[in-house]
């Protein structure tokens, strides 16, 4: 007994390295993208280059973390999978936790990738409104047009997708994706979901990937503008990449 135990302890450690990593690689690929087309004013970046920049990410997280954990980097993936038998219900909180710490602490290798250029953009004021504004860069906003219930709708067709899609790629019923190319196919899930419902909210999708970065955001000198700017915007609820 105290051996299995011991098995299982270990085996939850890399499991929550495993996500953690993963994570931390899709909000540094995706985040990154934003920040290298922002921070340039668009001269080294466009809205195509962030969406490449975000599936890219997406792809080499669970290349990173999909032979430990299964590469989920999402709670709502996460969730999915504990509802279909496929993830014990005690590790849910563990992996939740390990994909919000992993977003954080990409979006602070972010930060740090790009402080200077930071600092000549803003200089030195770190806003999520105004010509100047960079909060965007780690959090998603919705479009002024944009209802609380429009958003609602947005998330769930948004995370619905997602999650259909990725399922009928793992499903061993199913034609499926060939072993060891499920990660470009889930990179391309999230291309295809840019391209065609990045208007409303940019995609979030997940509620990792967008609370961790702006945790990070609230404690690295944006403030809690960061929530008080989503809720006058009406910020689109996030159900769940």
């Amino acid at each position: 007994m105290k051996h299995q135990h011991c098995v299982i302890k270990h085996n939850i450690i890399k499991e929550f390295l495993a996500e953690f990593l993963g994570t931390f690689i899709l909000v540094l690929f995706g985040c990154g993208s934003v920040a290298q087309t922002v921070l340039s004013r668009n001269s080294l970046g466009e809205p195509l280059t962030i969406h490449i920049g975000f599936s890219i990410g997406l792809m080499m997280g669970v290349y990173v973390s999909g032979g430990v954990s299964g590469g989920h980097l999402n709670p709502a993936v996460s969730l999915a999978m504990v509802i279909l038998g496929k993830l014990k219900i005690w590790k849910l909180p563990i992996y939740v936790l390990a994909q919000l710490l992993g977003a954080f602490v990409g979006a602070a290798g972010v930060f740090g990738l790009y402080y200077d250029a930071f600092m000549d953009f803003t200089n030195g004021i770190l806003s999520v409104t105004g010509i100047n504004a960079t909060g965007h860069i780690f959090a998603s906003y919705p479009g002024r047009h944009l209802t609380v219930l429009g958003g609602f709708v947005d998330q769930v067709f948004g995370t619905g997708t997602l999650v259909l899609c990725i399922l009928a790629i793992t499903d061993g019923g199913n034609m499926g994706a060939p072993k060891g190319v499920e990660p470009l196919a889930v990179g391309l899930i999230i291309l295809g979901i840019s391209v065609s419902m990045g208007l409303n909210c940019g995609y979030p999708l997940n509620p990792a990937r967008d609370l961790g970065p702006r945790l990070f955001t609230a404690v690295a000198g944006w403030g809690t503008e960061v929530f008080r700017q989503e809720l006058a915007l009406h910020l689109c609820t996030q159900t769940t990449v």
